[in-house]
């Protein structure tokens, strides 16, 4: 037989991550999931081989991938183990969002959201798009561990709440996403050289999505300064490190707001005049963002399932022998199916 592939592996390392929680001594080692979204290209494999201290180029990520790395507690202790996936392919790949998020693994599960600032037209419908899949299937775990687990359930309800303090003025007014999230906004150094208007709709809008989820936000770029804040941050939802409480909301600078920090008061109203507010109609707040970032960022074409039915056909992973040889072979397949229709017309006509 032949040998199991890391994908295998990693995939049953995932499946029976819940019934390992200690090594033979009896210590506990800590396990902690982090997966990686985002915009195509938009440089979350650069992020996640820079928290590994891994200097080795970025490759383009190939629909879903595994990597893993430890870190010890302290001297002569076992190292806790953060386990990172990465959804490749933007948003054209959502139903993949379901194989490492599972009953097991979700009570240290964190979601990382990469947004490409570079490419703001692009920027509502990609978040849109992978924030609801990925909730959708969270609150479906959820509602099924409830069926056999209702405590561990109720426990991951009442966690959505804990980076935001029970006096904070907006409790009532968000919702938070169920896992922990951190949304970063990528590119920065191309993003800083936009017109102030609309880095302003751009910042504005970010700080409302985030606050609404309950959710970190910050920007980055390949400043190495930029970076390591950005390691910090993986690094506590990997191992629990103490978490940052710096603020940056100076549409000026690289934001950085952790997780109930801001409130609405600070992030204002939508950067729309009252008359043009009353003409959009939106049903929630969220849908009112998404109405005034859109009159000024219309969405272009974006990837999704339709666009690429079949991933083999994307002219990102175009290989020149390997096309020609696809090439022959659906040559050959429909030949085949030809004459395999004719072969049983033959037998209709004989019967």
């Amino acid at each position: 037989m032949p040998s199991e592939t890391l994908w295998e592996i990693a995939k049953a390392e995932v499946e029976k991550r819940g019934s390992n929680g200690s090594e033979g001594d009896g210590v506990e080692i800590g396990e902690k999931s982090v997966f990686f979204i985002g915009s195509k290209n938009g440089g979350k494999t650069t992020i996640i081989l820079r928290c590994l201290d891994r200097d080795e180029p970025a490759k383009p990520t190939l629909a879903l991938e595994y990597t893993y790395g430890r870190r010890a507690k302290g001297h002569n202790t076992p190292k806790d183990i953060a386990h990172f996936w990465e959804l490749g392919g933007g948003t054209s790949l959502l139903d993949l969002i379901s194989i490492p998020i599972t009953s097991d693994t979700l009570r240290t599960f964190s979601i990382v959201l990469v947004l490409d600032l570079s490419k703001p037209n692009d920027l509502w419908p990609t978040m849109e798009n992978l924030l609801k899949a990925t909730k959708s299937h969270v609150d479906k775990v959820i509602m099924k561990l409830g069926k056999t687990n209702s405590k561990a359930a109720s426990e991951l309800r009442q966690k959505m709440w804990s980076n935001m303090p029970k006096d904070h003025p907006d409790r009532e007014l968000i919702d938070p996403f169920p896992i922990p999230l951190v949304i970063i906004g990528s590119k920065y150094d191309i993003f800083q050289d936009f017109d102030s208007e609309k880095r302003k709709v751009i910042c504005k809008t970010l700080r409302f999505v985030a606050h609404y989820y309950g959710a970190s936000l910050m920007f980055t770029s390949k400043s190495e300064a930029l970076l390591l804040k950005i390691r910090g941050v993986i690094n506590q939802l990997a191992f629990g490190i103490d978490k940052s409480k710096s603020i940056c909301v100076d549409q000026n600078k690289p934001l950085f707001i952790t997780a109930g920090l801001d409130s609405l008061c600070q992030i204002g109203s939508p950067p729309v005049s009252d008359n043009d507010i009353g003409k959009l109609h939106a049903h929630s707040p969220m849908e009112l963002w998404e109405k005034v970032y859109e009159k000024l960022f219309p969405p272009k074409s974006i990837y999704t399932l339709k666009d690429i039915k079949d991933p083999a056909r994307d002219p990102q992973y175009a290989e020149s022998e390997v096309d020609e040889m696809r090439i022959q072979k659906d040559q050959e397949l429909e030949q085949y199916k030809r004459s395999s229709s004719k072969s049983w017309k033959q037998i209709d006509l004989d019967s």
